[in-house]
């Protein structure tokens, strides 16, 4: 289930209206995809599904070595063709007006040759450029690839491919003509794909800045992948800074081991000798993430202590290579750590998921605490630093991701991009504002408030409590194109958003408390904070609703069966209905075993909080989402008894991904 305001908008609005950027760019092709506003959706002036679909959306970003430029990229989306098209920018750190580098698409961008040059992907091929867009050309020697990475001298370069390992049924048995699976493996499919046979490696290759070549694969024959799945983030595998070197995350267990442990290991290997050192041997949890420091003596990387619990504390550990030692510097600290970046003398910076935000933090000069650099209502992950530099995206739930740059000293922000000012200047967007109330338990409890555009406190409005994924995910100012808030206020509604017991940003303790007791304390969280909402004199209290998708429609479901005429209508988007039928469904053990306690005949109490179990207590209208490409909650389990109910309502969703938007629901309206 697991699986990643007003002042900000303020900020932004003023940004837009001071900077007025031009794009400069040479003629686009005649598919450019418009995302101008209609007429009528300007005379609307607030978030509708169509809009939603016209913003242009904020891709990776490379800094300059010398902390000079960014590159980013940028996608647009036609909502009836559903065609993408992704092209390069490149901008001035300090802000100015952007330069469009590409206009026949272009992704993946990368500096090298010393900031001169750009490695790009194009069509699959990988290309390259001048740093102003032009000499575009395709390197030769490398089309098979997924991810790459150039080594910062600029003579070598890694990439990753798919390799056939194993032999499909047909092959084993000579039976070509046989439409057969056989499967002695719980991996067998794994998070929304089915097992090809092969294996993500890793291979390192020279490289000149027109060619690829001699290339070595440094995990031949491992039945192993790197990066991970299911997301293979090239995060996972760093070069050291002279080239020597690669760090690299690999999990090597397969069969039962695979399905029931988190122990994936950081391994450090030597391109010339081709030897290995795994430098977080004997650690039984997640260790991922490597990066080098700048003179290349110390790996940083994050760290999770117990095997099988993905949701542990993420530390930030140090490893010394001349001595082989390592060191948890981020001891003492309660927050996951993410995005971990080197700083030239040796500090290091990070973001964290901290009170439902997303802020940057560094070590002090010793390396022994943990400082805090940023405030204010935002996430700003990720991010990077370079020559002193940090430019990080900045995302709220009033504003879709954009750059902006970070003051070293001050600690200040200032916004950079403009991306969606076209959308911005038509269309207003509700306040968010951030409330607390205590639990029946006497805690605080924080939430999120979505007000409606133009709201009038001396009216009544429905409201809509939203209930987070994960669960142990992190509530904070995100923004999303599948639950995106803004829009949902835009019907009308008031959206809180709780940031209950067992999301991350919260503390440690706060997270862990969700692990067998579903429909426990976080449950009643729900419940506090829906009535003291319904305290407020512009809810309307006979018109409350829930809504949610992942663990956030398990909790819709649950709460179908205790919330005693407290909400009005449900929606549930693919979520878990039957502990027993996941635990038989599911390939990743390791997060059932922890968060249930183990298999269903061990007959354990948190099974009693499988919402199968209260069907008949579901009085309430439901709306259920599902798909068919969620393989730990498949479809089948979520929708088959709610059918026997005449208060349900199930939308098949006909998309490749189960995580598929409800843009096309918002004209649903309370019963």
């Amino acid at each position: 289930m697991k699986r990643y305001l007003l002042p900000v908008f303020l900020l932004a609005l003023s940004l837009f209206v001071s900077c007025k950027q031009k794009v400069q760019v040479a003629p686009l092709a005649p598919t450019q995809i418009n995302n101008q506003l209609t007429d009528e959706e300007q005379t609307g002036g607030v978030m509708t599904p169509e809009i939603m679909w016209k913003f242009r959306r904020l891709g990776t970003f490379a800094l300059s070595p010398d902390g000079a430029d960014v590159l980013y990229t940028i996608t647009d989306i036609d909502l009836q063709s559903e065609a993408r098209k992704t092209n390069i920018y490149k901008i001035p750190a300090t802000g100015g007006d952007p330069l469009q580098l590409t206009n026949n698409g272009g992704t993946s961008p990368q500096w090298f040759n010393n900031g001169k040059s750009i490695a790009f992907v194009s069509e699959g091929h990988l290309c390259s450029m001048n740093a102003d867009g032009s000499g575009q050309k395709t390197i030769s020697g490398l089309d098979d690839f997924e991810i790459f990475n150039i080594a910062p001298a600029g003579n070598k370069i890694y990439f990753t491919r798919r390799v056939k390992l194993d032999q499909t049924a047909n092959e084993k048995h000579k039976l070509p003509k046989a439409n057969v699976r056989i499967i002695n493996d719980l991996m067998y499919r794994h998070w929304n794909s089915w097992s090809d046979y092969s294996y993500s490696h890793i291979f390192v290759a020279a490289f000149d800045g027109n060619n690829v070549s001699g290339e070595k694969d440094i995990m031949e024959g491992q039945k192993f992948e790197s990066p991970t799945a299911p997301y293979f983030d090239e995060g996972e595998i760093s070069w050291s800074p002279d080239g020597k070197s690669v760090a690299y995350t690999t999990k090597r267990l397969n069969g039962t081991a695979d399905a029931v442990s988190t122990n994936s290991d950081i391994y450090l290997y030597d391109i010339e000798t081709g030897k290995e050192i795994n430098i977080s041997d004997g650690n039984k949890g997640y260790d991922r993430y490597p990066v080098f420091s700048p003179d290349g003596s110390m790996i940083a990387y994050q760290s999770m202590e117990r095997e099988g619990y993905e949701a542990d504390l993420d530390r930030l550990f140090l490893y010394n290579i001349k001595e082989g030692t390592r060191s948890w510097i981020s001891k003492g600290w309660n927050f996951d750590i993410t995005n971990v970046n080197w700083e030239n003398n040796g500090t290091l910076y990070f973001a964290c998921s901290h009170l439902g935000t997303s802020q940057i933090f560094k070590t002090d000069s010793e390396g022994k605490g943990v400082i805090k650099v940023t405030e204010g209502v935002h996430n700003l992950v990720p991010f990077s630093l370079k020559s002193g530099v940090l430019v990080s995206q900045l995302t709220s739930m009033s504003m879709a991701p954009e750059l902006s740059i970070i003051d070293m000293k001050s600690s200040s922000i200032r916004q950079i991009s403009s991306i969606n000012k076209n959308i911005y200047d038509k269309i207003r967007m509700g306040k968010v504002v951030e409330k607390y109330t205590r639990t029946k338990d006497k805690k605080d409890l924080q939430m999120w408030v979505i007000y409606p555009p133009d709201f009038d406190q001396a009216k009544k409005y429905p409201a809509l409590l939203f209930c987070e994924g994960g669960p142990q995910s992190s509530l904070d100012q995100f923004w999303s194109y599948r639950w995106n808030m803004q829009m949902i206020a835009a019907k009308g509604y008031i959206v809180f958003a709780p940031n209950r017991r067992g999301v991350s940003g919260f503390g440690q303790e706060w997270k862990e408390q969700i692990s067998g007791d579903y429909g426990g304390k976080n449950i009643q969280d729900y419940l506090d904070a829906t009535d003291a909402m319904a305290k407020e004199p512009y809810v309307d209290s006979e018109r409350m609703g829930a809504v949610g998708a992942s663990y956030g429609g398990y909790s819709v479901f649950y709460l179908a069966g205790v919330h005693e005429g407290r909400f009005k209508a449900f929606v549930s988007h693919c979520g878990v209905f039957n502990f027993e039928s996941e635990y038989g469904s599911t390939e990743e053990v390791w997060f059932p075993d922890k968060d249930y306690g183990g298999p269903y005949w061990k007959n354990l109490p948190s099974y009693k909080f499988s919402p199968h179990l209260m069907v008949e207590k579901w009085t309430t209208p439901i709306l259920i989402i599902t798909g068919q490409n969620d393989f730990r909650i498949p479809y089948i389990h979520k929708v088959w008894r709610p059918f026997r109910l005449q208060s349900c309502m199930v939308f098949q969703a006909g998309f490749s991904s189960s995580r598929t938007n409800i843009t096309g629901l918002q004209n649903l309206r309370m019963l």
